[in-house]
Order: structure tokens, then sequence, then C-alpha cells
């Protein structure tokens, strides 16, 4: 237990302008204690009145000036509670303060510097980096964020809280057990295991919060709101959980009505802020007198919530701000006579350790269950009943954990009941016969793989059969093609004076063959170059016709034979032309996509510029306290004409992209069709090519008569033994020397690919 008072800070806001000398002191002693002094500016309009107080002098644990920096508040303030809190301990820090005297500045932060973070920001970083350096213990970290308004509680941290009204939102309210211990109904606890996860609920329940113009302050908040971080800690094996809970409360500035001279609802808020700040005083006088038994935490939903920060179990700290200006000083009086009170309060914080009631459950059923092992073998009585589910489950992973286990000396505790003495007995025997009939199996199996290796061996030949029949019917018909490409081309009298052995400029470079003679010389036909360019890119495919979902892949021969059909086609020039223009209106396309964004950025920029002008032109009529009515900005007028210039020029291109969107979809459509068809046709032509050849030359069986294959008993089949049995490929030569030797040259470049493949012969 940890008794002590609550300790109070003074931060003073820096003034807005340049103010008289002398109106406040601070008087540090390292002997004393730190006290301020307020000295009161004398107004000779009223006179000289001799029993006027002239200064008053107020004490602080410490006083921090004007320029003091975020960093030095937190490392004195909120640093010595947030390491209670990581101890086991209840910690509180709250800010209290007139309207535009820096709460909220000093418990959450600015947001226009880095350095300007707050308490908030700051004590998060600190406890998560804590959690991370300290190993020896579990944490589990919650947020919930709490908002009064009105008198009324409102979860910020609601997902409904943006696109609903306040008044639809469910209420937060206050329960009460009989240990009168307090519990919010509604207020919602989120997970946060990195500081991130923290910091982004603290910037969402900040969007949420009631935030008006006021005349002393123009963005004042008009709620109170506590931010709470609840933290549990309990160390690897042990039962008990240690429980803390930091609130840090950002309180709603007090102002004075007549003063301020607002009305309407601001007038509503103030009532309902001062009236809380009044019952929150008169807690805390009661509290400061000695004499008092009741305390009137009941007035308020605020002193309800912070019923153990106040005269409970926590330690407390309280900052005053003061704005100490001349027109704030009877303000600035009030909060210091208000802190003074506060210091007399004495808290009692002890350490919030408790059992995990799961861990003393499972404890206590242990023992329940050794108790009754051990009356079970005083009495001489044997149990009779089965063993349930989960106690056989939890043998058979004892028994498991047991066989793995490497140590010699290891053994197997199940206690005295002979029950699951037995169970362990059946169940490792269940394993030893399971073990010797996998074996067998095991046996059995490989002997039958043995067996079934021949059948194999001559599905795959006789598949490699069915595959040279194809490749030979595929030679014929390119054959047959490569023919008549040559007599169409010696038909063509266009070029008479050409010599036969000059190659066409189209094609590909000639590649050298041999002459039936033996002799090297250099082929000038197209054909074979072709043959052996598919050979290399066939090296990578298939050789045999594969069924890739509804579409039939080409083997090289067909595809060979496509491209040819294809290129004498009469559809072929339509096909290049919609290319060609498909890819013009997708280069198009992506131009104007990339100039629709940019003038959509520019729009968005435009906006912001227009907007924040806009806002500065209010702020600056506000500070000015100038009434009289403005005329139009010249430079916001030429914002408006730019964007309005934008918006038309991305109306434009994006009516123009919608209408290339349209014509890239019907040239696709028109290229799909076409392919579609030349492809049918292809097919078609294909499948009459092969039945006239089969009609003009019948397929001889390419194997040896008899059985297919010798029996060995290798494991691969005997390709050479396979390809020495095939007869050679009959092949018509037409007489002429230049033809022949371009279909010889064109028959060696797929016997080339054969070879590469592992199919072909020497």
């Amino acid at each position: 237990m940890v008794k002590q008072t609550i300790q109070i800070f003074a931060r003073v806001k820096p003034p807005a302008r340049k103010q008289q000398q002398g109106i406040y002191s601070i008087e540090e002693d390292e002997k004393l204690t730190p006290s301020l002094e307020i000295i009161l500016p004398h107004d000779l309009a009223d006179g000289f009145v001799n029993n006027k107080r002239e200064s008053y002098r107020f004490k602080f644990q410490r006083i921090f000036d004007h320029d003091a920096k975020q960093e030095i508040i937190f490392e004195n303030i909120a640093k010595p509670v947030a390491e209670s809190v990581l101890a086991g301990y209840n910690g509180t820090v709250f800010a209290y303060g007139q309207t535009g005297s820096g709460k909220t500045f000093t418990i959450t932060g600015g947001a226009e510097r880095y350095s300007d973070r707050g308490i908030i920001p700051r004590t998060l970083s600190y406890i998560f980096q804590q959690l991370q350096k300290d190993s020896s213990k579990i944490y589990t970290t919650h947020i919930s964020y709490l908002e009064i308004y009105n008198e009324c509680g409102y979860d910020l941290l609601d997902p409904r809280h943006e696109a609903s009204r306040l008044e639809d939102l469910p209420k937060v309210t206050i329960l009460e057990d009989p240990d009168q211990n307090i519990h919010l109904k509604n207020l919602s606890l989120h997970s946060a295991t990195t500081e991130e996860e923290a910091l982004n609920l603290l910037f969402l329940g900040d969007t949420n919060r009631m935030i008006a113009e006021t005349p002393m302050n123009q963005a004042s908040t008009r709620s109170h709101c506590i931010f709470t971080v609840h933290l549990s800690s309990k160390e690897p094996g042990s039962a008990t959980v240690r429980h803390a809970k930091l609130h840090l409360v950002d309180l709603a500035g007090s102002e004075r009505v007549a003063k301020t001279g607002v009305g309407g609802q601001l007038l509503t808020e103030a009532k309902y802020i001062n009236l809380s700040l009044h019952y929150l005083e008169q807690v805390i006088i009661a509290l400061s007198e000695k004499n008092r038994s009741h305390i009137p935490y009941r007035n308020s939903m605020m002193t309800s919530v912070l019923r153990d920060s106040l005269g409970g179990n926590c330690m407390t700290t309280m900052i005053a701000t003061l704005s100490l200006e001349k027109r704030n000083i009877e303000e600035s009086i009030s909060t210091c006579r208000f802190a003074q009170r506060v210091a007399l309060i004495k808290n009692e914080a002890i350490l919030n350790e408790e059992i995990d009631p799961k861990l003393m459950i499972i404890r206590l059923q242990k023992e329940v269950q050794d108790l009754k092992e051990e009356l079970a073998i005083a009495t001489g009585e044997q149990r009779t009943e089965a063993l349930t589910e989960e106690e056989l489950l939890q043998l058979e992973i004892l028994i498991t954990s047991f066989l793995e286990d490497q140590d010699p000396e290891s053994r197997l505790e199940v206690g005295a009941d002979m029950r699951k003495i037995h169970h362990c007995f059946h169940h490792l025997k269940k394993l030893l016969n399971d073990k010797k009939v996998l074996e067998k199996d095991a046996g059995r199996s490989e002997a039958e793989r043995q067996d079934s290796q021949e059948p194999r061996r001559e599905g795959e030949y006789r598949k490699l059969q069915d595959t040279l029949k194809q490749r030979d019917s595929e030679i014929n018909i390119l054959v047959n093609m490569l023919k008549r490409e040559k007599k169409k081309t010696h038909d063509a009298g266009h070029l008479p004076s050409m010599d036969r052995s000059e190659p066409r400029p189209c094609q590909a470079s000639p590649a050298p063959s041999r002459s039936p003679q033996g002799g090297q010389r250099t082929s000038p036909s197209w054909a074979p170059a072709q043959a052996q360019d598919s050979g290399v890119s066939g090296y990578r495919s298939s050789l045999l016709h594969r069924k890739t979902g509804t579409r039939e892949e080409m083997s090289l021969g067909r595809q060979e034979a496509f491209e040819i059909f294809k290129r004498d086609h009469a559809d072929s020039v339509t096909i290049d032309d919609n290319k060609q223009i498909l890819k013009q209106r997708f280069s198009e396309a992506k131009s104007l996509g990339e100039s629709i964004n940019e003038a959509r950025r520019k729009i968005g920029h435009l906006k912001d510029t227009i907007t924040q002008r806009h806002v500065q032109q209010v702020a600056r009529g506000l500070s000015e306290n100038s009434t009289a009515s403005r005329g139009p900005d010249p430079q916001e007028e030429q914002l408006r004409l730019q964007l309005e210039e934008e918006k038309r020029r991305y109306k434009t291109m994006f009516t123009r992209l919608k209408a290339l969107k349209v014509e890239i979809e019907h040239l696709q459509l028109l290229m799909d069709k076409a392919k579609v068809k030349l492809q049918r046709e292809f097919e078609a032509w294909w499948a009459a090519e092969a039945s006239s050849l089969q009609v003009r030359s019948p397929a001889a069986d390419p194997l040896g008569p008899g059985k297919l294959f010798p029996p060995t008993t290798e494991p691969q089949p005997d390709w050479t033994q396979l390809l020495a049995n095939r007869r050679p490929v009959s092949v018509p030569f037409t007489g002429d020397s230049q033809t022949d030797s371009d279909i010889l040259a064109f028959i060696r470049a797929r016997q080339s690919i054969l070879q590469r493949k592992g199919l072909g012969s020497n």
C-alpha cells in the first residue's frame, strides 16, 4: 500500500500578446517548495483601497513556465504515473483550467509538429517500449475512450459515431456492484498489441470528439474525455494476475457565461460544463475535510467514474493550466485555489493482484481427481465406471509424448487408477500390432509394384508407337505442302530472270544441307530453315496432343502447317490491320487515362486551395473583429475559373475515353471472331489433307511384325532397339534437284528434332 497526497503541478500558457511585465513570478529553491506569485495589476480607475490584496502566492510540486517543452512535462508529470501502472497500481493524470488555458494541448498535444505530442501519445509510446523490454511477463493491453457531453456518456470508439447523430448512439451508463465498484455499460474495450494500434484508437476518438468555436477559444472542447489504458500482466506458470488502469483525463474548460456572452447550444454546453466542475469541486472540498462522512460522488457522472482517482485506490496527479493575462487573472487565481484544495486529498494505492480464476479451477479439479484416486487405493474399491472421452484423449497424448521422448529415464505417469493403467497397455499393444501390419503391407505392395512394371512398359511402348505414326503422317502432309509451294513459285511469271539459288527477301537465311551425293552446298528454300526454327521452338513444347480446357494445343507439324495456312488466308490482312488499330487505341486510352488522373489531382488541389483560403479569410476576419462585408477575392475567383476549366477538360477526356472503350471492345470482338473462323477452317482443311493422304498412301506399320518389343528387365525402354525397327518414310521425289534437296533438308531437320527429344534415329 502506498499512501500519498495528490501531486499538483502548474503550467503557464504563453501569452498571446505582449503583456505587462511582473504580472506573475516563479520562485524555485532546492530546499523550499516552488511557489507561484500572481501580482494583481493596479487599475487607476478603481482608486486606492487599503485592504485590497495586491498579490497571491500558491505552492506546487513544480511550476512550468511558458517556455517548457512537452517532453519536460511528460518526464516530470506522466512518466512516474506510467511506471506505477506498469508495477500494478492504478494511476490518473488530469488537467484543470479555464477555457483556452492549454489543457487539451498538454494532454493530447498539437498536430503541427511531432515534438508537440502530448501526455497521452507519449505515455502510450513509453508503456509499449517497456512492455517490449520486459519478456518475463505476459501483458495484455486494452483501450477505452469515454466522452461526457451534457452529463451523458458516449463511447468515442463506437464505429457508428461518424455515421449517426449523437442522440442516436447508445449512452454509457454507470452500474455499481455490492462492493461499490464502478462498471460502465456500453463502453467498448479495444485490444491494442502495438503502439500503432493504440495511437490509431486515440486519433479515432479525437476525431469524434465534440469541438466548437467560442469567444474564448476557436477550437474549444465542449466535453470531458477520459482515455483509459487497461493493463494486465502475468508471469508464465503463475496463477497471480495483476490488473492496473491508467486514466488520462482532459476536462472541458470553465468559462463565465456573462463574460463570454454565448447563447443557444453553446450556452447549454457551458451550463453543463460548469455544473460538472462545480460537483467536482464539492467532492474535492468534502475529501479535504477530515470529519466529512459522505462524499457526493453520485452528483455527476464524471465524479462517479473518477471515484477511485479522488480519495481511493489510485496514484493521482493534477496539472493546473494557467492563462496569466490581465483579463484572466480571476480565473487563474480560482484554478490555483482549486489545486491547493486538491493537494490536501490523500489516496491509498494498493497493488491490484488476484488469482487467475481459470488456473484456480484447473488446479482444484486436478486436486479433486488425485484425492479420489488416493481414496480408491486406501479403501480398496475398484472404480467400475468407464473413462470419459476427454480422459482417453489425455492418456493417448501422454503415451505419444512418452514414446517420442528419447530420454531413457522418462516415465509414464498416469496415477494409481487401474482403469488408466489397463488402457495404456491396450493402447501400446494396438500400436505394436498396427506397426506389424504396416510392415507386411509395405512388403506386399513392393512385390505388386514389381509385378506391375511389365504391363506399364507395354503401355509406354504402345504410346510411343502411336506417336511415331502421328509424326510420319505430319511429315507427309508437310512434304506435300512444300511441293505445292514450290510449284506455285515456279509457275509465277513475275520474276522469270531471278536465279533459283537466290533467297527471297522476306525469308530466313538458308541453312546448310547435303545433297544426296554427299556434296556440301547452300539451300535457298525457306522451308528447311523454317522447319529448323520451328524445331527449336518445338523443343520446348510437347510432341503429343494435349487438352487444355476446351482448346487443343497443336504439335510441331500442325503448328507449322497452321502458320502457312494463316499466311495464305484471305482474312490475315484484316486481322493484322485490326491488331495495329487496337494497339493504337490502347495507347491512346492509356494516355487519356493518365491525363484524366492528372486532371482529377488538379481539381482536388484547387478545391483544397479554395477551402484553405476561405478558412484563412474567416480567421482573419475574426481576429480583426471586422464586421464590415468584404468584396470578392480576385485570387479566389481566379482559382474558381481554373477549377471550372479543369472540370470541363476532365469531362471531355472522360467522354472520349468511354468512346475509345466501346471501340476497343468492338475491335476485340471482331478479332476473336476472325481467329475462331480461321481455326475452324484450318481444322477442316487439316482433316481433309489427312484423309486424302491415307487414301493415296495407306499407313504401314512402322514396326516389324510379331511382338512389339522383346521382354526386358531394364527399367527404361531401349530407344535404340525401338527406332532401329522403324521403316523410313516413303517420300515421292519430284525429279527437280532443287526441290528434292529441300525435301531432304526438311526431313533431316525433323529427324534432328526427334533426336533431341530422344525419339529419333541416327
